[in-house]
């Protein structure tokens, strides 16, 4: 069965502009991020799928459980975090079409935590908000054939963005709710599962980071899906987070050398069809002097992927939109 969603015309412009973000990410000067990068991006992202469930360990805290040193703090959520590093780290032997592999990744995340940890649950259960119950989930019985049914969408559907597949995976997971504790851990890793599927980009992306940064409008965008029936408002939500997580890793990530097409590329990316001034290309590329800026600016134009008018101080400069050829 397929899950209710409606490809809307921004969001396929999200997918657009996040597939630009991955090819510059993919090609920053052909090197991976330093260890270090990878490291911090590790430690943001299990303290923040931790703390939306309520987790109360820092970002030092995270750091020295991941050390193995001895931490001050709740037994539980000690251990919620070392199991969500475990998680995290087999993230690439991990295959995200496999029922199997899923429980054996919430058997991880959940280790120690409930009883059934790697299964699914066998009692019917609701989402309390406060006092009120605002979601009630499928009755037990039903949900293994509704993650069947949901594994066979991702094999099956060859016609929806990955990037979109990844977000209505994670909203049907949390809206089936298939385990009695541990949802929002197991659909965040492996919403980031699809991800690293489709680029290895995602490996170093803390999209959980975001995602606690927006926490309420996380759980609006779940309860506004939920209201219309279908994961459209969800999908919108999360590619934006999506977008703006890459774009900040992008800035993060010095490549190891900087040349004049990695720069252009980066102004691509960053400009888009809007006009821009060397002022505004300078203050991209912070590092770079007004004479360098000047011949990458000239060399754009001189190989035909920027056009320029005006003279001096009023010259702009735009990027040629390059068609693709037809079949």
């Amino acid at each position: 069965m397929q899950p209710p969603f409606t490809l809307r015309p921004a969001i396929v412009s999200a997918c657009t502009r996040i597939e630009r973000l991955l090819g510059l990410s993919e090609g920053l000067g052909g090197a991976t991020p330093e260890p270090k990068l990878r490291r911090h991006n590790l430690i943001r992202t299990v303290q923040a799928t931790a703390a939306i469930e309520g987790n109360t360990l820092s970002l030092d805290q995270v750091t020295a459980v991941l050390d193995g040193k001895r931490v001050r703090g709740p037994a539980r959520e000690v251990r919620e975090v070392k199991n969500a590093l475990v998680a995290y780290e087999m993230v690439p032997q991990l295959d995200p079409r496999s029922p199997r592999d899923l429980l054996r990744a919430h058997g991880v995340l959940m280790a120690g935590l409930v009883e059934d940890a790697g299964r699914y649950r066998r009692g019917d259960v609701g989402i309390l908000t406060g006092a009120r119950v605002t979601h009630v989930a499928p009755p037990a019985k039903r949900v293994p054939l509704l993650m069947t049914d949901l594994f066979q969408f991702l094999a099956k559907d060859g016609d929806t963005p990955t990037l979109v597949k990844a977000c209505v995976f994670h909203y049907e997971l949390e809206f089936i709710h298939p385990f009695s504790d541990g949802n929002g851990r197991v659909g965040r890793l492996w919403q980031h599962a699809l991800l690293y599927a489709h680029s290895d980009v995602f490996a170093h992306v803390p999209t959980e980071s975001l995602i606690k940064t927006r926490q309420h409008a996380y759980y609006g965008a779940l309860s506004r899906s939920d209201k219309a029936g279908d994961a459209t408002p969800f999908i919108a939500f999360m590619l934006n987070v999506l977008e703006d997580s890459l774009t900040e890793f992008v800035a993060e990530f010095r490549p190891a050398r900087s040349d004049v097409t990695t720069r252009l590329a980066a102004a691509a990316v960053n400009f888009g069809s809007a006009s821009f001034s060397r002022k505004d290309y300078l203050a991209l590329h912070k590092g770079v002097s007004q004479a360098t800026a000047s011949r990458d600016l000239r060399a754009g134009v001189d190989q035909g992927a920027l056009h320029v008018r005006g003279d001096k101080a009023t010259t702009r400069y735009a990027f040629v939109e390059r068609r693709k050829p037809r079949r």
